[in-house]
C-alpha cells in the first residue's frame, strides 16, 4: 500500500471553483469525492506518513504535526470561503475511495443534520487575557534592614493586589461573554490556554468561540472592536472566521451553550 485517502471535510456540493494553486497535506491538491449528495474534500497521502503505525511516531513530532495542521486548516479555510464545511478530524484517513465512501454512508445522517444547522454560519473565537503586570523598578538603598514583619506586610498587599486584578479581569470576561452570547447562535467554552505552551503574554480568563451567522459578523465584530480598551490591563483578541470546528461534533467535547 503507497498511498491513503486523507479526507479533510465534508460538505455539500458547491458551484464555485477553489484556488487553482490551492494544495493540502504533502503539497498535493485537494480533489472532490461526490457520493449520495455530499461531497468529502479528499487528497492521497503516503502510508509510510499515516498508517496506524507511523502516526504514532508522528504524534512526538511536534514540527511535522504542526506541518500537517497548517496544511490540514489551509483547505478547510479555502473551503469555508465557498460553501459551509464540516472539518474533520487531523490524519482522518481511509484505504481508499471504497472506504470513503462507505464512511460517509454510514454517517449520512449525521453530516446532513449538521450540515443543515450550520449552513451560513462561521465560528469567531475570543479570547482576554489580564496582561502582565509592569516590572517593578529595583528598590532604593534602604536606611536600614527591612523587617520581617515589613516584608510579609509587603508580600500580602501584592497578593492582594493581584487578586483584585484577577478578580476585575473575571468579571470583564464575563460581562463580555454575556454580550456576545446575545449576538451569537451557540457558544462553547474552551480551557483557558497554557501561555507557555501558546506563547501569547498575559494570563488567559476566557477562550470562547461563537457560531454567528456570516450575515451578522460584521455586527460581531464591531462588538467585540468596542470593548478592547474598556479595561486597562486586560487584551481582547478576535480570531476568524473560522469553519465551524468547534460546533461540527468532530472535535473538543466542552462546555456548549446557546446564545441569542
Amino acid at each position: 500500500m503507497t498511498g491513503l485517502r486523507y479526507v479533510y471535510a465534508v460538505c455539500r456540493p458547491f458551484g464555485t471553483p477553489l484556488q487553482a494553486q490551492l494544495t493540502g497535506i504533502g503539497g498535493a491538491p485537494p480533489a472532490l469525492l461526490h457520493h449520495h449528495g455530499l461531497v468529502a474534500v479528499v487528497s492521497t497521502v503516503p502510508a509510510a506518513d499515516f498508517s496506524e503505525d507511523a502516526l504514532k511516531a508522528h504524534l512526538e513530532d511536534l514540527d511535522w504535526l504542526a506541518a500537517t495542521a497548517r496544511a490540514h486548516q489551509g483547505v478547510v479555510d479555502a473551503l469555508t470561503t465557498v460553501t459551509t464545511p464540516l472539518p474533520l478530524r487531523l490524519a482522518t484517513v481511509f484505504r481508499d475511495d471504497s472506504a470513503v465512501r462507505a464512511m460517509i454512508e454510514a454517517r449520512e445522517g449525521h453530516f446532513r443534520g449538521l450540515l443543515d444547522r450550520l449552513h451560513g454560519r462561521v465560528e469567531w473565537g475570543v479570547k482576554v487575557y489580564l496582561e502582565p503586570e509592569p516590572a517593578e523598578p529595583a528598590p532604593a538603598p534602604a536606611a536600614k534592614p527591612v523587617s520581617g514583619r515589613d516584608y510579609l506586610r509587603h508580600r500580602r498587599e501584592s497578593g492582594r493586589a493581584q487578586e483584585d486584578r484577577w478578580q476585575r479581569a473575571e468579571r470583564f470576561a464575563r460581562s463580555l461573554h454575556q454580550r456576545l452570547a446575545e449576538h451569537a447562535e451557540e457558544f462553547r467554552w474552551h480551557h483557558p490556554q497554557n501561555s507557555q505552551l501558546s506563547g501569547a503574554p498575559g494570563r488567559n480568563v476566557l477562550n470562547a468561540a461563537y457560531l454567528v451567522p456570516r450575515a451578522h459578523s460584521e455586527e460581531f465584530v464591531e462588538l467585540v472592536d468596542r470593548t478592547k480598551d474598556e479595561e486597562a490591563g486586560i487584551r481582547v483578541e478576535l480570531t476568524g472566521p473560522w469553519a465551524a470546528y468547534s460546533f461540527s461534533g468532530e472535535g473538543t467535547e466542552e462546555n456548549v451553550g446557546e446564545g441569542r
